[in-house]
């Protein structure tokens, strides 16, 4: 695989912070990278970086093998980004907005409009007369969702794009993602949900204190750390193969995959999801370990 990201001795400083410290990382073109650390670990400065919106304090980054800090203009129209908090503009009906930011990108207007539709039913978002205001959060995520694709990126930049959402909503926008990896997008993105991350990354960068000390395949990483026991109990109005729970079906595994097989089947059936969750937290384990650097 080709390298379509490379970062090389990135430092970020801020004042007298050091948010980034000598960080080398590469993304190769087709894959989903994920990064993932505690708060102030350094993961938006990462992805800010590499989007073109900050400019490293020392070090390179290239993206399709040019300087992001030279070539920040012409690069930035392969990228879509996706800060963690995307405010939209409320007063405005979701077609609009999304015809307004068409129009920044000069997309051509029946384009933009094909573009819109395809994206909204992609999406499924009905609400495209609605106001942005008026839509729920999980809603307005899929929108700001669909403005990063609307110039057709070959790479996005998501900084946690399922933060704060309902499981369903959240595991559908990161199945979304998958399915945008399959059609060739490179995807970098930041999470917290080591769940998500298991199922769609090829690999995974471990941050902390600005450094990355890991950065490997999630089957290394999991040989590693041991496996992780996933639990998700739900309520169906049919009779399933499943051990039940107070009432409730039940089902504990550690294939990511039959958990992702479930929810679907959940969403599809109107089953109502009561809980999904780790039995043991992976990526607090990996913390633990990162305390001890004897652990690496």
């Amino acid at each position: 695989m080709v390298d379509i990201i490379s970062l090389k001795d990135v430092t970020k400083i801020y004042k007298n912070v050091t948010a980034v410290n000598g960080v080398n990382l590469q993304v190769r073109e087709g894959e989903i990278l994920g990064l993932v650390g505690h708060n102030g670990a350094g993961k938006t400065t990462i992805l800010k970086m590499i989007a073109g919106i900050l400019i490293p304090t020392s070090g390179t980054i290239e993206v399709m093998g040019r300087d992001i800090t030279r070539e920040s203009a012409s690069i930035k129209q392969h990228i879509g980004y996706l800060p963690e908090e995307s405010p939209l503009y409320e007063n405005m009906t979701v077609q609009r907005y999304l015809e307004f930011f068409a129009e920044l990108y000069k997309i051509p207007k029946k384009m933009s409009r094909q573009r819109i539709g395809e994206l909204l039913d992609s999406l499924n978002l009905e609400e495209r007369n609605r106001y942005t205001g008026d839509l729920s959060k999980g809603m307005r995520r899929k929108v700001a969702i669909a403005r990063t694709l609307l110039h057709e990126p070959s790479i996005l930049v998501l900084d946690e794009p399922n933060s704060g959402l309902d499981p369903l909503t959240s595991f559908f926008i990161i199945d979304y993602l998958k399915k945008l990896n399959e059609q060739g997008k490179t995807i970098v993105l930041s999470a917290h949900n080591l769940f998500h991350v298991e199922y769609i990354c090829q690999r995974v960068a471990i941050m902390k204190n600005g450094e990355i000390p890991v950065c490997d395949t999630m089957n290394n990483i999991r040989e590693r750390l041991g496996k992780r026991e996933y639990e998700v109990v739900f309520k169906a109005d049919v009779a399933l193969d499943y051990p039940r729970k107070e009432g409730n079906y039940l089902l504990t595994t550690t294939d990511v995959g039959r958990i992702a097989s479930l929810l679907r089947d959940i969403t599809e059936n109107n089953w109502a999801l009561v809980d999904l969750s780790v039995r043991q937290s992976a990526l607090e384990d990996i913390y633990v370990r990162l305390m001890d650097d004897d652990a690496l």
